[in-house]
């Protein structure tokens, strides 16, 4: 195929090397920085009939509209939050995502937080490597992940990994979804706020968007208690990060275990200085066997669309 008959397609932000290197072997490739100034976009840009995106970047409106003859956005990423779906939707453009293979890399990093919170890992680390223990700084003693009730917000796809996880250390796992799942083993609890009252540990692994977005809020905070540690692999959007930060300052809640912010890469600077935080600066899905996979999809759902095919993984 030559270039003229290749299907021209954006990569809206920066891309993983692998997933560039594999659209640049199949189409037309036109670099758009998620901050470049849409109105003066080049023709051979316009033309494009594909948006390849993360979903930390996602695909607004405006580089919709900037693009008319656009048919498909497909994210690198299991979330959409960052599409504006109804406008998709509303102009017959088709959305794709990377869901299942992230599944247990996420799963594992949830887990992994949860215990350098509980266990202060990090800030025993900290105090080792600038020689506070060796000059007789005793660390505090910790709280236990073994035997306690966790909490899970949200038991899709990831959050039920997390809790397969942690089924035979915890006391026990409860769960608050929109509805009761059927088939799952654990107990549901139907109010938001009584799954943190109930819960000596919160696991956000909630969908985002809109509709989720400040769904932790202070009263949630506030009825996971003083003891209480929370964990967020979901979207930073999904906890009130004000209130978060106020919860962590005056020890309403005993920590934190992060993985996403609401404005990415940007944390407050108050949590940095939080011993009690642990920080990760998203990497659910960041391993190489899982971003290897996650392009493989996204070529499959470009690929699918351009023959004509059923899309593996569609959105809308």
């Amino acid at each position: 195929m030559t270039d003229t008959q290749r299907p021209a397609i954006v990569a809206y932000g920066p891309l993983y090397p692998y997933l560039t290197q594999q659209l640049e072997s199949r189409f037309t490739v036109h670099a758009v920085a998620a901050d470049a100034d849409l109105d003066a976009l080049p023709a051979g840009v316009r033309d494009a009939r594909a948006l390849v995106s993360f979903g930390s970047v996602g695909a607004p409106a405006a580089i919709m509209d900037a693009l008319p003859a656009l048919e498909i956005v497909a994210l690198f990423s299991v979330g959409y939050d960052k599409v504006d779906v109804d406008h998709a939707r509303a102009r017959g453009i088709r959305v794709t995502n990377t869901p299942d293979v992230l599944t247990d890399d996420v799963a594992d990093l949830a887990v992994g937080l949860l215990y350098a919170a509980v266990r202060n890992i990090p800030a025993n680390d900290r105090l080792v490597r600038s020689g506070g223990w060796a000059r007789g700084k005793k660390p505090p003693l910790s709280a236990r992940v073994t035997g306690s009730r966790i909490g899970i917000l949200g038991l899709g796809r990831i959050g039920r990994a997390i809790a397969w996880r942690l089924e035979r250390q915890a006391g026990e796992i409860l769960y608050h979804n929109r509805s009761q799942a059927q088939d799952a083993p654990y107990r549901y609890v139907a109010d938001a706020i009584d799954l943190a009252r109930q819960s000596d540990m919160l696991i956000v692994a909630t969908s985002g968007g809109p509709e989720a977005a400040g769904l932790v809020d202070a009263a949630m905070l506030d009825a996971l208690g003083p003891q209480g540690v929370i964990v967020n692999i979901s979207r930073g959007s999904v906890i009130d990060e004000d209130a978060l930060v106020a919860a962590l300052a005056d020890g309403r809640i005993a920590g934190a275990g992060l993985d996403v912010f609401a404005h990415e890469p940007h944390v407050p600077p108050a949590l940095l200085a939080m011993d009690h935080v642990v920080l990760q600066p998203h990497q659910g899905s960041a391993t190489v066997h899982t971003r290897a996979a996650m392009a493989d999809l996204v070529i499959a759902n470009l690929d699918a669309w351009f023959a004509g095919e059923a899309l593996p993984t569609p959105v809308v």
